[in-house]
């Protein structure tokens, strides 16, 4: 029986990843939090990994906090470049199935359509540095792996956009939400699925795939979309992103083109509504 390792437990994919175990049944998981697989302290996480010896490390585990990347970017370069390389050595000396999780925020957001997996990377943030420095690491390291790019994730676990909302939603009358940040929400439940499919194909492809949601929003169409479907009376208004500014710039434009992980792998990619619909449910 394949042994699966799922670091980042506690988090939205990780949970997510979670509710699938029981229709998986013919891999041994093991789930591991913070304390079980340690990305801050590398020489403990290498023991960890010879320890726990998976055949196949899904990497959902990150330092995600954009903002507070800006003046701790020691801990986020260890977590996100250097655990990523220590995973990607132990998966490719130990012939390990790695798929990893990136982001959007590798790309500056200049951009006016669809990024593919081969457009130019240039993040605007440290997270961004972070996570696209794991990214080389990994491929590097071990050229067999598969890294997911996605953005936007929301889940019913964990903090996120659409909890946020929901709650702002019902506490104000009136919230403010940027208008010029444009990409695609990933529901983190469809990007969990879209990880199992990569697993059980037939033919591992490695390489940098994008997946999130289809459709290209704002984060004020996506709040106004919360608004609808949880029947909201609060007032939204969109702002420029100027008009409340963050230690940590955000790309423009990051709407990632899903056409090579649709072809590759034969994933299916919901509308985001469709999928957002699902935590009103």
């Amino acid at each position: 029986m394949e042994r699966i390792l799922v670091t980042g437990a506690n988090g939205q994919l990780g949970s997510e990843l979670a509710l699938l175990e029981k229709r998986y049944p013919k891999y041994q998981w093991v789930f591991a939090n913070r304390k079980e697989i340690t990305l801050n302290n590398l020489e403990l996480l290498q023991n960890q990994l010879n320890e726990i010896q998976p055949d196949i490390i899904l990497n959902c585990g990150a330092y995600t906090a954009v903002d507070k990347a800006e003046t701790e970017q020691e801990i986020a370069f260890t977590v996100n470049y250097l655990a990523v390389e220590v995973i990607a050595k132990y998966a490719a000396k130990n012939k390990v199935k790695l798929i990893h999780i990136s982001t959007d925020y590798v790309f500056d957001g200049t951009s006016s359509f669809a990024l593919n997996e081969d457009a130019e990377t240039n993040p605007l943030n440290v997270y961004g540095e972070s996570k696209l420095a794991g990214e080389i690491a990994c491929l590097k390291e071990n050229p067999d792996s598969v890294i997911l790019r996605t953005s936007w994730v929301y889940s019913k676990f964990g903090n996120n956009f659409v909890k946020t909302m929901q709650r702002l939603m019902q506490e104000r009358d009136a919230i403010s939400v940027v208008n010029d940040q444009v990409g695609s929400p990933t529901y983190a439940a469809d990007l969990a699925q879209a990880m199992i499919i990569i697993l059980e194909s037939e033919n591992w492809t490695p390489g940098i795939f994008n997946y999130s949601n289809e459709g290209e929003i704002s984060w004020y169409d996506f709040a106004l979309s919360i608004k609808e479907l949880g029947g909201y009376d609060c007032i939204v208004t969109g702002i420029p992103s100027a008009a409340y500014p963050t230690p940590a710039k955000r790309p423009e434009f990051s709407l990632l083109d899903k056409t090579k992980i649709k072809n590759t792998y034969s994933v299916k990619v919901p509308v985001f509504k469709e999928s957002l619909k699902k935590i009103f449910i």
